[in-house]
């Protein structure tokens, strides 16, 4: 697992083998940021990584020049790796929560500009996640939400909905805080 591009490109991220994720593969990372290349501004963003893992999306933002990105994870060794990571990397502007991600969308007064989230593919709780960040207006205006997501589950018809895109077995949903009335 290799960050791709920007102050820490081409680093390695080398988790434990007892970590309970389900990382994004590299070409489906990389596919995701050939997207958000265009469609968002990286330098002083604030970014939410919910469902951490291995803080390799995050670390991504980080290295192309967030400002600032929050990682969340409800498991602590993920939050310790992710931790030893930012120290070993040198990076400041990585701030950890152990914290239940639901707990913490409900409770976090910040607002951000990009929020990934990748909760596990048998979560139940998957497709309730764009009612909850929105519910909190946790996106600043121009703000982009994305879920990494089995195929089977299906956002199309969500209000905040933008775009779907499909890589193997990788699902990301694109939202923004804008509500697309023509749905």
């Amino acid at each position: 697992m290799r960050i791709i591009s920007g102050s820490l490109g081409r680093r390695r991220l080398h988790p434990p083998d007892n970590l309970p994720v389900r990382p994004t593969t590299d070409m489906a990372k990389e596919s995701l940021f050939n997207i958000l290349n265009n469609l968002i501004d990286f330098e002083d963003s604030r970014m939410l990584d919910l469902f951490a893992g291995t803080g390799s999306i995050g670390f991504e933002f980080v290295s192309r020049g967030s400002s600032e990105v929050c990682a969340v994870d409800i498991n602590h060794v993920c939050i310790a790796f992710i931790e030893k990571t930012a120290l070993e990397f040198k990076v400041t502007t990585m701030k950890t929560y152990h914290a239940d991600v639901f707990l913490f969308i409900q409770h976090t007064l910040k607002k951000f500009d990009v929020i990934f989230a990748d909760p596990p593919f048998d979560s139940k709780a998957t497709s309730s996640l764009p009612d909850k960040i929105f519910a909190k207006e946790l996106l600043l205006p121009d703000g982009l939400l994305i879920i990494e997501h089995p195929r089977e589950v299906d956002f199309s018809q969500h209000p905040h909905f933008s775009q779907h895109r499909n890589y193997g077995k990788v699902n990301f949903s694109f939202f923004t805080a804008e509500v697309d009335n023509e749905k």
